[in-house]
């Protein structure tokens, strides 16, 4: 696996399922979803199957969910659109293939798509995301608090976050300005990426590829969770975390080192 380099993503192309695949099989998966169950075919044909492009899917779905407000859904639609570039469109590819592979109520990646708010809340912080690095602060901070009133987590729109993530549930998950996420990480409910007062600057943790947080845990400060560790859920977390590792308690400890060839996040194996 390749290696952190200080505290920015690690440089990498971000893992993805085969492009021409992922969304292939969501058209037939929508197609044939649309013969069993009529009521949703007009939903389907409307947000994938009449899609011209695999970006106008992801388009198409978010600006449906997020148009809750005054905001015309053909513009939230040409918003979303006009910031998935094809890096953007891997990682997403990334995260689908994430949900598939590591939840087991997730049993066609058109679910994932559909119906998932954790994948939902992440696709649209990648366009908040994007806005906020073109120096659109405002509509970028806006969309992102639209998104934490649709679908729960409130991602800060500066929060650097990677390929092949799951925000499993989604509910309750905070993520700070400053934090990091590297590729390859599981994140579950109600947990906190938080700093530890009213310092500023850079404040927020950094997560490393391969980590699991389970359930309610809070890492607070500008500490690093190292490379293909677990969080145990409900652990509160106030100091690093060495690679290959596992932290539980308030405050954390070390309670367990793994073998090399662990990857938490892909296994999430909830034990400790």
């Amino acid at each position: 696996m390749p290696k952190s380099t200080g505290l920015g993503l690690a440089e990498q192309q971000p893992p993805s399922p085969d492009n021409a695949s992922v969304w292939a099989m969501i058209r037939a998966e929508a197609a044939e979803l649309a013969v069993r169950e009529p009521i949703l075919r007009r939903l389907l044909t409307t947000e994938v199957t009449d899609a011209t492009g695999n970006n106008e899917i992801i388009a198409r779905v978010l600006a449906a969910r997020l148009s809750v407000t005054q905001v015309e859904t053909g513009n939230l639609f040409d918003l979303i659109l006009s910031t998935l570039t094809d890096d953007t469109m891997r990682k997403i590819e990334a995260d689908l293939a994430a949900v598939r592979e590591r939840d087991p109520a997730c049993t066609t990646f058109l679910h994932a798509l559909l119906n998932l708010k954790g994948f939902h809340a992440l696709q649209t912080h990648r366009i908040a995301h994007a806005l906020w690095n073109a120096g659109r602060p405002e509509i970028a901070t806006w969309l992102a608090n639209l998104a934490s009133l649709v679908f729960g987590p409130d991602i800060h729109p500066a929060a650097q976050i990677g390929a092949s993530i799951m925000l499993d549930h989604g509910s309750g998950i905070v993520i700070g300005e400053t934090a990091v996420i590297e590729d390859e990480v599981s994140i579950l409910q109600n947990v906190t990426l938080g700093g530890t007062g009213k310092e500023t600057g850079d404040r927020h943790p950094k997560i490393r590829r391969g980590v699991m947080i389970g359930a309610g845990a809070k890492i607070l400060g500008n500490i690093e969770i190292g490379a293909f560790s677990k969080i145990a859920a409900g652990s509160v977390v106030l100091k690093p975390v060495p690679e290959h590792c596992t932290v539980a308690g308030v405050p954390a400890t070390l309670v367990r080192i793994h073998r090399a060839d662990e990857i938490p996040a892909e296994t999430m194996d909830q034990n400790i």
